[in-house]
């Protein structure tokens, strides 16, 4: 039986608190072990799960993420299987948020991508290497299909674009924490406060921030200035050893709070 899904906006708004969205690669290790490890994420207290589909020149992703999505790729995954492993645990009630690049979506076909994303139940999606600017047609497929178009500012995102990409956005504004790749880091960078602030300027959609989030201490020092943090290389790592996500999220939750 499907559980009611709320909005990402509803999911992400921190109530004194800090969300957790967690990432994973649709078909990493391999699809059926993806939607497992994803059933179990949905239930572990995350506020909304990032499923990645994998791509053979992923720009933004650093070793770890790159590496998932080539085992998922080797492993004949692509985004008719990823909006698979996305319904089955999109219907556990998490909101799902689809993270891909621009090249996939346009295989597929923008318009039949969108349609298909939403009948899977997911929430929304993210294309990193997809400029506010060029985003038309396919963000208004995303949005005539009721489906959120996140997009991304980072600490380089120029004054004059930052109210386009906060105007554009539905669901969330995802902050890039660093100038770089994906991957966990020991610190997070210092101007981090004052990109959040100039954001907040622009709209009163949540904050959720990423890249090099790995940490409990990493979610305490977020907590008050950002509504979400959102770990991907951490977790993705976890599978990857064969290790148990579900604990490291827990541990995540506890600076949540």
């Amino acid at each position: 039986m499907k559980t009611e899904t709320v909005s990402l906006e509803q999911a992400l708004r921190a109530t004194g608190d800090l969300k957790l969205v967690a990432y994973m690669m649709a078909g990493h290790p391999t699809k059926k072990k993806s939607i497992e490890v994803g059933k179990r994420l949905a239930g572990s207290g995350i506020a909304a799960l990032e499923i990645g589909i994998p791509f053979s020149d992923p720009l933004a992703d650093g070793p770890v993420i790159q590496r998932a999505g080539q085992i998922a790729l080797e492993h004949g995954m692509n985004v008719a299987g990823a909006l698979e492993v996305a319904a089955a645990i999109a219907a556990e009630g998490v909101p799902v948020v689809l993270m891909t690049y621009i090249n996939p979506v346009l295989a597929h076909d923008p318009r039949r991508f969108a349609a298909e994303a939403a009948q899977a139940g997911v929430a929304g999606v993210i294309v990193p290497d997809l400029p506010v600017e060029e985003s038309e047609p396919v963000a208004g497929w995303l949005r005539a299909a009721s489906l959120d178009t996140v997009f991304m500012v980072a600490p380089t995102t120029s004054d004059d674009r930052l109210p386009t990409i906060c105007e554009r956005s539905s669901g969330f504004v995802y902050c890039v924490t660093v100038t770089g790749i994906t991957g966990a880091r020991k610190e997070l960078p210092p101007g981090m406060k004052d990109l959040f602030a100039q954001v907040r300027r622009h709209t009163k959609l949540p904050i959720a921030a990423g890249f090099g989030i790995s940490r409990p201490e990493h979610m305490k020092a977020l907590r008050g200035i950002a509504d979400a943090a959102a770990v991907g290389s951490a977790i993705v790592n976890e599978i990857d050893r064969g290790g148990d996500p579900v604990a490291l999220v827990k541990e995540l939750l506890k600076g949540c709070r």
